[in-house]
């Protein structure tokens, strides 16, 4: 944790990472601080970036998006430009969930998220494969998530 987060703004992180929709006042209760220091410090806490959002949480199973695979691609060529170019076409991809450059045998790791294998295949065959620079794939598919860490669990 950075120097200058004190107990009080981790504690709002905490709370606010299981209660994104929490009232001002249920949260001061909830950290030990009155309304209007509890409202300043979330003002500035999103104001240096440190919160950069607030979202729903979807269960992706409950929307038959169960089968993940994991990824490991190999360029072809590893320049900045490559990096860049490969990076850029892999935000338009809804499939990709994360996209790691990696220190490693491969270049970069991969969390796909479809509704099948053959749904999958697809992905793979028409978007995937056909990244900039993409000289091959590996596949790992899931077969449960164990655990699913949150930041909210280490702050």
């Amino acid at each position: 944790m950075p120097n200058d987060l004190d107990r009080f703004d981790q504690a709002i992180l905490r709370v606010l990472a299981g209660d994104g929709r929490i009232s001002i006042a249920d949260l001061a209760r909830r950290i030990g601080l009155s309304k209007s220091p509890t409202q300043a410090r979330l003002r500035r806490l999103e104001a240096d970036g440190v919160i950069t959002g607030y979202r729903a949480l979807v269960d992706p199973i409950r929307l038959g998006l169960d089968h993940v695979s994991f990824v490991e691609v190999r360029l072809t060529d590893t320049r900045e430009a490559a990096l860049s170019a490969f990076n850029a076409a892999v935000i338009g991809i809804p499939e990709i969930e994360q996209v790691h450059l990696i220190a490693g045998n491969f270049d970069y790791l991969m969390k796909i998220r479809t509704q099948s294998m053959s749904e999958y295949r697809r992905v793979l065959a028409e978007q995937i494969s056909t990244l900039p620079y993409v000289a091959g794939t590996s596949t790992y598919v899931a077969m449960q998530a164990v655990k699913e860490t949150m930041v909210a669990e280490v702050i």
